[in-house]
This record gives structure tokens, C-alpha cells and sequence, in this order.
């Protein structure tokens, strides 16, 4: 959900004593036709955006698991000053490196748009300072991390089409129609570049998950978080799922869709789509997190296996947030790879 406005309670130093009137959101509606290259890129009236990549690498060694997530946030302050540098947008990201049989490396970064960091409207092109998520004309989109643990400068190239999840692209979130996204998919990228990892730069290559995602609206009050799967399946599908929970666990709003080989897509909702914890790990921070699920759907039922148990993430910047984000095997009806991501289990996401 990309999945994955959260994390949003940046107390941000605008000045104090500027008024500025609730800021008027644009609305997600059903029915808007999206237009690309343009929605690839910022929509800034928005309150909440991210684009998300994550992948699995099988060089330089199998089951290298990675991630850089982008969010551009509209923060609703100073929004009557005309300075280009005010605090209204802010742009952060998180990126990750999972090693098999070893542990989770990650890294944070956070600027105002146009200090530091920045946005295109017209196509997909994000960055804060070198962290970079571009793509080209064709297609080809370019994604350049570096942090003192690990770096990346990846490839990712389309194998087949795009997904507009939901209903054309409206992704319905909750039982009221205020809560609800538009969600584009593009699973199956080929991944090719390169990866340094103790020092050394090595090259890699696997298969890639990309989320864009943009609402106003996602949670209810009484929801906490959300459970989230995007998987690369064996055979060249592609499975995405998710549920919001609410504080005793609940589900209160589910949905899955799955796309096969030759391109066919169905989708479920509400009771059709279970998910049940298998087993649970608890972090060093005391945190219990279903990090092995089932989920069932049509005929379908799928479990959830981590490349290792460790992939909490806690991120600093522009606010402190814990949440579980990592690379899983399927095994079931349906096999592959991807990422489960679990927010809301170390208290309720502010978005």
C-alpha cells in the first residue's frame, strides 16, 4: 500500500506565528481515468504519497532482499507563504538491504522539496540528494542509494505491463468512500546494476516490485495499521494483498488481487480474503509480529516464510516509526517471492 503514507507526525519548524487555514486536500475519486507519464510522477495536492521498490536479488548471492521507498507528504503548515523552501512539502525515504542467514541493513533520509530534496509532476523522478527513483522514456526506471553500511545504482526493466490496482486504479481502503488511493503496480521488473555490501561493489541482478500510490484518506479512526503483500509469483504472475486492522487486531477492510501468466486478473474482498497469523517473532524492542501468514483467497492458499525473522525497521527521520518490512517466500497453491510489510504493531500509524 504501498502501500505507505504512514509515519506522519513530522513536527516540522515552520514559523509560529503564520496562519494558515485547513488546507483543502484533493479527493480521490472513482472513475478518473490516469494518464501516464504523468501519473508516474508527484501529485502534491495530495496529502500523502510513496513510491515503492522492493525486489529480490538472486546476484550476488540468492535471496538478497532490497528496498528503497520514497514518500513526498504535504504537511499542511505555512501554506499562505510563497517561499519555495516553506515547509509544505516534505519529502523522506527509507532503503534496506536484507542478507540471508545474516541481518537487516537500513538507512533513512528526510529534506523539504526544493532544499535539499525534491519532485517532477510530470513523470516519475524523486530524489533527496543522491537518492534517486527516475525512470525514462522507455520505461526503464533507475533507482541509486548510498549509505555508509551498503549502496545500490539498480536497473529495473519492465517484462510485461503495468497493474491498476482495485477499480481502474482506485484502490478502495476502508468501508467509507473517502478512504481510498490510486495504486499503480508494476511487478516483474528485471533488475540489473550493481551492489556494494562490506566495501565491496558487486553485480547484481533479480526480479523487482514498484508501487505508486497517492490519497488523502487511507485509515479510519479506530484503525491502527495495515498487513501488506506484494509477491513476484514463480510462474510470472503476480499476487498483491493487504488488510487494516483495527486495535484488537480486526480486520476491518481486506482486499487481494491476482494477475496469472497470460495477464488475467481477478480480484477479492471483504470476507474472501483471510488472513491469519501463523507465526509470530518479537523484536529486541518487544514487539510481536505475524512474520509467517496465511492468507486465503478463491481457491487459493498461500503462506508467508521470512528470508530471516529480523527486518524491523526503525527510522528516524522525519519522525520515529517501527514497523516490520521484509523479504518472504510464498508456498501453497502459489510460490514466489516478495515483501510482507506489517505497520500499526508498535502503536497506531499517524498518517
Amino acid at each position: 500500500m504501498k502501500r505507505r503514507a504512514f509515519m506522519l507526525s513530522c513536527l516540522l519548524s515552520a514559523l509560529a506565528d503564520s496562519k494558515t487555514a485547513t488546507p483543502q486536500y484533493a479527493k480521490v475519486l472513482r472513475g478518473l481515468a490516469l494518464q501516464f507519464p504523468r501519473d508516474h510522477g508527484a501529485h502534491p495536492d495530495f496529502r500523502t504519497e510513496w513510491w515503492y521498490v522492493t525486489g529480490a536479488l538472486d546476484l550476488p548471492r540468492k535471496d538478497i532482499g532490497f528496498q528503497l521507498t520514497f514518500f513526498r507528504v504535504r504537511t499542511g503548515f505555512v501554506e499562505a507563504l510563497a517561499s519555495p523552501i516553506a515547509a509544505s512539502q516534505i519529502v523522506f525515504a527509507h532503503a534496506a538491504v536484507t542478507l540471508p542467514g545474516d541481518k537487516l541493513l537500513h538507512a533513512d533520509r528526510a529534506a523539504r522539496a526544493n532544499l535539499g530534496a525534491g519532485f517532477s509532476t510530470s513523470d516519475c523522478d524523486v530524489h533527496i540528494g543522491a537518492w534517486q527513483i527516475q525512470r525514462s522514456v522507455s520505461d526503464v526506471f533507475m533507482l541509486k542509494a548510498q549509505d555508509a553500511q551498503f549502496a545500490f545504482d539498480l536497473t529495473l526493466t519492465p517484462t510485461q505491463p503495468k497493474m491498476l490496482q482495485g477499480d481502474a486504479g482506485f484502490s478502495q481502503k476502508g468501508v467509507r468512500a473517502e478512504q481510498a488511493s490510486y495504486y499503480v503496480t508494476w511487478p516483474n521488473l528485471q533488475v540489473d546494476g550493481s551492489i556494494v555490501l562490506g566495501g565491496k561493489s558487486q553485480a547484481a541482478r533479480g526480479k523487482a516490485w514498484f508501487d505508486h500510490e497517492w490519497s488523502s484518506e487511507v485509515l479510519g479512526e479506530a484503525d491502527v495499521g495495515w498487513d501488506w503483500l506484494g509477491i513476484n509469483l514463480a510462474d510470472g504472475g503476480a499476487l498483491m494483498a493487504f488488510r487494516i486492522r483495527d486495535a484488537a487486531g480486526a480486520t476491518v477492510f481486506s482486499h487481494a488481487t491476482l494477475r496469472d501468466v497470460m495477464g488475467r486478473t481477478q480480484t477479492w474482498s471483504g470476507a474472501a480474503v483471510q488472513f491469519k497469523a501463523l507465526r509470530k517473532w518479537r523484536s529486541a524492542r518487544g514487539t510481536e509480529y505475524p512474520v509467517e501468514v496465511e492468507l486465503r483467497f478463491g481457491s487459493h492458499i498461500v503462506r508467508t516464510m521470512p528470508i530471516i525473522d529480523d527486518q524491523e525497521l526503525s527510522t528516524r527521520r522525519p519522525a520515529p516509526v517501527v514497523y516490520w518490512e521484509g523479504l518472504v517466500q510464498v508456498e501453497g497453491t502459489l510460490t514466489g517471492r516478495g515483501y510482507l510489510e506489517l505497520t500499526g504493531y508498535a502503536g497506531k500509524i499517524v498518517m
